[in-house]
């Protein structure tokens, strides 16, 4: 087992693998942008590490900085959390070249799955279902067109190495497919450094489920149940559960069956997950394969009690896994709760929080890393924390997440709060009547 865990990342996942190794006895470090200096991680560590300014270009990118915090502290593994670089295959093989255990899969297996077209191509000689579409990058726009006509509008463009939905146009006819064409190209090669593009048919009505996934370095992968992240605005996700209210066990056994299919294809190591698309007719298919740990992991270690960070640590450490396939035994909702204001188009809200209370009580967790006086940067991602409430059965869990919210007091900046307070009393969302476009038509009241 390791001696000492450097952790590339900054908030709260860094906060959660702190927690984690204490449990485990195993030694930290937290680096921290001058930004991050007073973050609860850079507290919660053994040791911590300046690593530059409050850009990520300059601190949590940096990876000459990173790896000389391993050196000045002899850490033996980096955990890289999520974002980042934690699916940055550069980073982990520079990792290996210094004798550092990357915890996470090998450099070769995050390009497997990192790169699209090429994840597509393995998951159709793994047999794994997938959205109708070419394989190849289009050459031009008579190319798209051609194959439009082929699949059938609508389709959707999508850049190869593509995420949060960057580089990605839904077209319905013909007539909008040069301009979208275009900007898609623009928006990949602004984003990616990389203009190529392909083009897949577009499920209408979808859910958006993936499956956690489990594999060790001998070949052995399970699976850990569903999560539901349907809810979703501009691609980036809002609210996550497990079980899915769509989901049957059939449907389970065979998304399950179909997530250990493309983790053994590439025989990956970690954990990770795999993410499909679901229309109306309970028909899957694969989308992407996230070769990390999940914002959302923590509604999966509620329903199976089970610590997923610690499975990640054992697995880099050349232990087993389990081999069986778990199951939710309750229902657990995710709420993440970030410095946005959904009044003005969910607008984020830096600043210094001025007030704090958390809640608490039967089947609440808050995952978060700010306090009372905590600023929240404008540099990185807005999130101040993760609350999740778990219970018996949907209805309960979603009562008991109703009580959390309005215990939960945040001041001197807006928080999504109000957004998911109504969102506990909409009617649809209570029946489990939604798809990704529900926030098309979701107006804050």
């Amino acid at each position: 087992m390791f001696k000492k865990i450097l952790i590339a990342n900054r908030g709260e996942i860094a906060l959660r693998v702190i927690r984690t190794c204490r449990e485990m006895g195993i030694k930290t470090v937290a680096v921290y942008s001058t930004a991050d200096k007073d973050s609860l991680h850079v507290k919660f560590a053994d040791e911590a590490v300046c690593i530059g300014k409050p850009a990520s270009l300059d601190s949590y990118l940096n990876m000459a900085h990173i790896m000389a915090a391993c050196e000045i502290t002899n850490a033996d593994a980096v955990h890289p959390g999520y974002g980042f670089l934690a699916e940055n295959s550069k980073f982990a093989k520079i990792c290996g070249d210094h004798g550092i255990k990357f915890i996470g899969p090998t450099p070769e297996m995050i390009n497997a799955m990192g790169d699209k077209i090429t994840a597509k191509e393995t998951m159709i000689k793994a047999g794994v279902p997938v959205v109708p579409g070419i394989e190849s990058l289009l050459e031009s726009v008579e190319h798209a067109k051609s194959a439009a006509r082929n699949i059938g509008y609508p389709i959707i463009l999508k850049a190869p190495a593509g995420g949060g939905g960057k580089g990605m146009r839904v077209v319905w006819e013909e007539s909008e497919l040069e301009r979208n064409y275009d900007n898609a190209k623009a928006e990949a090669a602004a984003s990616f450094k990389n203009d190529g593009i392909y083009m897949e048919k577009f499920v209408e009505e979808p859910r958006h489920i993936e499956i956690q996934i489990a594999g060790d370095q001998y070949g052995h992968v399970s699976h850990l149940s569903e999560r539901d992240c349907s809810i979703q605005r501009r691609h980036q996700k809002l609210v996550e559960e497990s079980p899915s209210p769509f989901m049957t066990p059939e449907l389970r056994d065979a998304m399950g069956a179909a997530a250990i299919k493309a983790a053994s294809a590439i025989r990956y190591e970690s954990v990770g997950t795999v993410e499909f698309l679901v229309d109306k007719h309970r028909n899957f298919y694969f989308m992407e394969m996230n070769t990390r740990i999940q914002v959302e992991h923590c509604v999966t270690e509620e329903v199976i009690n089970f610590d997923l960070i610690k499975e990640q640590i054992k697995i880099a450490a050349g232990e087993k896994v389990s081999g069986m396939n778990y199951f939710p035994q309750m229902h657990a909702i995710e709420c993440r709760i970030n410095a946005e204001d959904p009044y003005n188009d969910f607008r984020p809200s830096p600043g210094r929080i001025t007030v704090l209370h958390q809640p608490g009580g039967h089947g609440v967790r808050v995952d978060s890393h700010v306090y009372a006086g905590y600023v929240i940067p404008p540099y990185y991602d807005s999130m101040i924390g993760k609350l999740i409430a778990v219970a018996q059965t949907r209805v309960e869990a979603i009562d008991t997440m109703s009580r959390a919210l309005s215990e939960y007091v945040i001041e001197g900046v807006k928080t999504t709060i109000p957004f998911h307070q109504q969102l506990m009393r909409n009617k649809d969302f209570r029946e489990g009547n939604f798809t990704t476009k529900f926030m098309d038509s979701f107006v804050m009241q």
